[in-house]
């Protein structure tokens, strides 16, 4: 099932030169944007202190999850499913293991702080930027649907596990908060 909703969803790659390029767009630039939206809730006029702290769990959680898809890479080695002839690949191949996808773990990470902090507009935004860029994964070629649900289970454990270390209102979240 996992191959054939993969090629399912890559199989419009290739058909729309406009769709490719802004899947390719996305898939490139997604992240990015996505750290660029949390770095900018610095500055939020509302609720300052608990957004400043929600940016930070994101950025920890992004961190936590991209460490614990190394770890699980030392013993997952799944080809990509361009290299087994599933997919049409639209950017350049990538030279490390297919699961799970970075880019859906680092996405994921940042949604999932954002919601165990009740910041939920904030969330939805977030969210809909998240879902383009797992899409976009599957839709390049570059990732299997489950490559892209492990990394989304990666960045979801790794935003607990900040929720459950990184306290709101504790000393070290003071003192990191009150910067600038």
């Amino acid at each position: 099932m996992d191959v054939a909703l993969t090629h399912w969803i890559n199989g419009a790659a290739g058909i729309s030169p406009f769709l490719d390029r802004t899947m390719i767009g996305v898939s490139q630039i997604g992240v990015p944007l996505m750290v660029l939206a949390v770095a900018l809730q610095w500055w939020a006029k509302v609720d300052r202190y608990h957004v400043r702290h929600a940016a930070v769990s994101a950025g920890l959680a992004f961190l936590l999850g991209l460490a614990v898809n190394q770890f699980i890479l030392l013993f997952v080695h799944r080809i990509r499913p361009y290299d087994a002839g599933v997919t049409h690949l639209l950017i350049a191949p990538s030279a490390d293991w297919s699961f799970p996808s970075d880019h859906a773990t680092a996405s994921i990470a940042i949604v999932a702080a954002f919601a165990m902090q009740g910041l939920p507009r904030r969330t939805i935004a977030l969210f809909i930027m998240a879902f383009l860029i797992c899409g976009s994964r599957i839709f390049i070629g570059t990732h299997y649907l489950t490559d892209v649900v492990g990394g989304a289970i990666t960045g979801i454990m790794g935003a607990m596990v900040v929720r459950l270390a990184y306290c709101e209102n504790s000393r070290l979240d003071k003192l990191v908060t009150k910067i600038l």
